[in-house]
């Protein structure tokens, strides 16, 4: 008997609900909940609570409804730690990554989740990384494009004062998600017209896989696979010009890796979560739909969420992929299924079939 084939969301997000947040993170102004569940918030921040899917019950009815069997559940970019206090920071990161702990343990079969460290100190992100992973049992390592180190800069997620957090990663044969957020604190512009979220997100997942690419850690650390959020749509854009950048100016990249060597790499994945089928085609032109997996940045409205207003429902881009003859139903059903269980546990078949036997449970 064929098995069916699964539908895994490979980029998703929770909210935990009001009364499940610590007291100290609402006195803080770090992340909070209203009561009635209509705001998340910091301290000078709201933004509204778009769908009742950011929560847990919630989600499994969405889910349920739209056949999606398994998701993989991201940190909340709120919950990154950039400009807090030491002590602060380390609480707030904690308390998410035991929320998504308890979520992937009460849910084996629903949820994948992921937990997240500041690189900014790195020996306590590696102490993080080593409780999340032998403790927790988490395989997924969420971290941030860009970060603010101890001294208030602000620096790419690939620079090599963090090798030690590759290392572990790599030890420990780690999924890595890179997913971007606080553009607006350090790009001088005024934040209107949604533009850090439209605009300046990508070109941060553009720049995370500049500096990746140059370091050659797909190689460096073959343990560990990236996955870069939002399609790296950017970064497709952008192949070209970094590849005559690179030939044109190679005083400026001694010591650096050549960017054509990392096209199609297979630790490095992106999600489909680009919008239109041209941008989707780019993508799979440049990369292969081997890398590719799907991401519906539920319940989020830049997501693929049921919309009238947008056109829209989970899982469309690819359908719209298929009757424009851009990929294969068989190549679809990869990316639902086959390739996010190798970006999660690259060649480990054992961890693959426990997965797929836990969902089909």
């Amino acid at each position: 008997m064929t098995k069916r084939k699964l539908r895994i969301n490979g980029h998703s997000h929770l909210l935990p609900y009001p009364e499940q947040i610590p007291q100290f993170m609402k006195d803080k102004g770090i992340f909070w909940v209203d009561k009635d569940k209509k705001f998340m918030l910091q301290k000078n921040w709201s933004r509204p609570v778009t769908d009742s899917s950011f929560f847990l019950n919630e989600k499994l009815e969405w889910m349920d409804h739209f056949n999606i069997d398994h998701a993989v559940v991201l940190n909340l970019s709120q919950l990154y730690g950039n400009g807090l206090r030491l002590e602060e920071m380390k609480q707030a990161l904690r308390f998410q990554n035991d929320f998504n702990a308890r979520v992937q343990q009460d849910h084996p079969n629903k949820f994948t989740c992921g937990f997240v460290v500041h690189p900014g100190f790195v020996r306590g992100a590696c102490w993080e990384i080593e409780r999340c992973v032998e403790q927790l049992g988490m395989n997924l390592l969420c971290l941030p494009t860009h970060y603010m180190d101890t001294i208030g800069t602000w620096r790419c997620i690939f620079d090599e004062e963090n090798e030690p957090i590759f290392e572990l990663a790599n030890k420990y044969n780690l999924a890595v998600e890179v997913h971007p957020y606080d553009g607006e604190k350090f790009i001088k512009l005024e934040n209107t017209s949604w533009r850090f979220h439209l605009i300046w997100m990508l070109a941060q997942c553009a720049d995370a896989y500049h500096f990746l690419t140059l370091n050659g850690y797909y190689d460096k650390y073959p343990n560990m696979r990236v996955c870069f959020a939002h399609g790296g749509q950017l970064a497709q854009m952008n192949l070209g010009r970094r590849i005559q950048g690179f030939d044109g100016r190679p005083d400026l990249f001694e010591g650096k890796i050549h960017p054509r060597k990392a096209v199609g790499n297979k630790n490095i994945f992106f999600d489909t979560l680009v919008h239109d089928t041209g941008s989707l085609e780019l993508l799979i032109k440049n990369q292969g739909t081997n890398q590719i997996l799907i991401g519906l940045d539920d319940p989020y409205p830049l997501g693929e969420m049921e919309s009238d207003k947008q056109s829209s429902y989970p899982g469309k881009i690819l359908d719209l992929a298929i009757t424009r003859n851009i990929i294969t139903e068989e190549q679809r059903n990869e990316m639902w299924e086959d390739n996010v269980l190798r970006w999660l546990f690259g060649d480990d078949e054992e961890k693959k079939k426990n997965l797929v036997n836990k969902i089909l449970s």
